[in-house]
């Protein structure tokens, strides 16, 4: 699984799948070779100026309040909507500039928008985006499968998604074949000799090599920023003053990106499993490492108190151990599954971390992981192919495409060599022993993306911006809580909502106390009190 480990993601389609996902990045870049450096005037190539304080932490600074002339066709396009392939949905197609700064008609983009109308009762409050994380999930498919609003909610609301551009039905990013993305799962993550190294930066070249002869024209075009900016477009046709917006995980970085651009356009915001923009590729890395160990800790803790635990029953360090010998024999022996393709040690991995996502896979993942301590393969798989977004025909989805697209454009790579990966091994082991050599060495996929990275971190503060809600979990291991913490005290204007808990964001997943803070909000603009903490 030669993949970085940032695929954030909420977990609601996952638990419905009975796993959870995650993958490549989104983050803020790390160390990158001395030509990747983004330049420090123009992000992405979107327009978007930054800002520099004294103290020398960039920060993203705001786009003019006007519409440029050049822009205003797309602020001013009329949408044709439509019914789509479920029913009470509505589908339209946008059109975008492919690049914000020399927007022209030839090269326009089609972006994917679908809505549900407000049911009432209740006067209408607007339309409310959604987008689900990844970057490269679905917000369309998540709007019309999983997303958690309640019915009041969507009583007063148009509940609206759009997939972001790269993405699902929005002139998507291709990059494999099915079979050459099979083999492309099943590297050896966890490189042990010469061979295996070379095989392992054979497959990140070739990955990248495929992005770039399938979708050159579009890859240096997907970044959040530029996002962003279509979110902005969509929030006018629909004709909104002001975005109403609920995201989770990654989409918690796009929109704060949304109101660091727009400060004046921001209405209710709630960002659920923040990011932390802030932060180099390097650190989130790191910290998404120690925080799925926090989350196997966690599992281990429950699984050693249940009779016929497949992790024994003395203690969790002795559970990561076995874990760690499972991993090691399918390393040398890969596990049946009844078809074509076997269990490495990989797609294990790969299964096991998607399990991390929600505590309601745990006792799935106990029950397959005595399965594989047994020679058979087969739910590891099954959970490995739900993050990966495999489905039963062989075929994948595009979110492990447009995954690193969008990381590896947004920042400088966490690694630009493998010899700075070896150099790291002892930091990444410390913050978990079980998944450290695997995470680091996922985080070297960057590094041989086609198109220079054009963003860089940074602060983003959103000055202006009325009332907006962040949220984190205690436990979280995708998105650390203190991600959370830390964005909620660069927005100006927002208030951290805390669930003390498991699993990947709190909104929508059980818990009566954030439920009801969130819908306060989004229904009477009321944000909860300050550092307000729910179970």
């Amino acid at each position: 699984m030669p993949t970085s480990r940032r695929l954030l993601r909420t977990t609601a389609a996952a638990v419905c799948a009975a796993t959870a996902l995650l993958i490549s990045g989104c983050s803020p870049g790390g160390p990158a070779a001395p030509d990747s450096a983004a330049s420090p005037g123009r992000a992405n190539g979107a327009g978007a100026e930054r800002t520099t304080p004294d103290d020398g932490t960039s920060v993203l600074a705001p786009l003019p309040a006007g519409i440029p002339a050049d822009l205003r066709p797309y602020y001013d396009q009329k949408l044709s909507w439509h019914a789509c392939s479920v029913s009470g949905f509505e589908c339209a197609t946008m059109k975008a500039p492919l690049a914000y700064d020399s927007p022209s008609e030839a090269t326009d983009i089609k972006l994917a928008v679908a809505r549900k109308k407000a049911t009432g009762p209740g006067s209408r409050l607007g339309s409310l985006m959604v987008n689900p994380g990844g970057p490269g999930g679905s917000a369309i498919d998540y709007l019309q499968k999983y997303a958690p609003q309640p019915a009041a909610v969507r009583a007063r609301y148009d509940m609206v998604a759009m997939d972001p551009r790269g993405v699902a039905r929005s002139e998507p990013v291709e990059c494999l074949s099915n079979k050459e993305m099979d083999r492309y799962t099943q590297t050896d993550q966890t490189p042990d000799s010469s061979a295996e190294f070379d095989k392992l930066t054979t497959a990140y070249r070739a990955f990248a090599k495929g992005c770039a002869s399938r979708s050159g024209k579009l890859l240096p075009h997907v970044s959040t920023i530029e996002a962003a900016r279509d979110m902005d477009v969509l929030r006018a046709v629909l004709g909104d003053k002001k975005l109403t917006y609920v995201g989770a995980s990654y989409g918690t970085f796009l929109g704060a990106t949304y109101a660091g651009l727009y400060p004046t356009r921001a209405g209710r915001l709630v960002l659920d499993g923040a990011m932390d923009p802030a932060l180099d590729s390097r650190t989130i890395n790191i910290n998404q490492t120690a925080g799925f160990n926090t989350a196997f800790t966690a599992f281990a803790a429950d699984c050693i108190k249940r009779k016929g635990c497949p992790l024994g029953n003395k203690d969790t360090a002795d559970a990561g151990r076995q874990l760690s010998a499972l991993f090691k024999k399918l390393d040398a022996h890969p596990a049946q599954t009844g078809e074509n393709r076997k269990l490495t040690e990989s797609l294990a991995t790969t299964g096991v971390v998607a399990a991390m996502y929600d505590e309601q896979s745990w006792p799935l993942l106990r029950g397959y992981l005595s399965q594989a301590k047994n020679g058979d393969g087969r739910g590891l798989l099954t959970l490995s192919d739900s993050y990966y977004e495999r489905d039963p025909s062989g075929r994948y989805a595009n979110q492990m495409y447009a995954n690193p697209a969008v990381n590896c454009l947004d920042l400088p790579p966490a690694f630009t060599s493998p010899d700075q990966v070896r150099a790291d091994l002892p930091a990444f082991r410390k913050a978990s022993p079980v998944f450290g050599d695997s995470f680091a060495w996922a985080a070297l996929n960057c590094a041989y993306w086609p198109v220079k990275p054009s963003g860089n971190t940074h602060r983003i503060e959103a000055k202006g911006a009325a009332p907006i809600v962040v949220v984190g979990t205690t436990r979280d291991p995708a998105t650390p809580y203190t991600w959370a913490q830390s964005l909620a005290r660069q927005l100006s204007s927002a208030t951290l909502l805390t669930y003390e808990g498991d699993g990947h964001t709190a909104y929508g997943r059980g818990s009566d106390c954030i439920d009801t803070a969130i819908n306060t909000y989004l229904l009477e603009g009321t944000a909860p009190p300050k550092s307000k903490r729910c179970t």
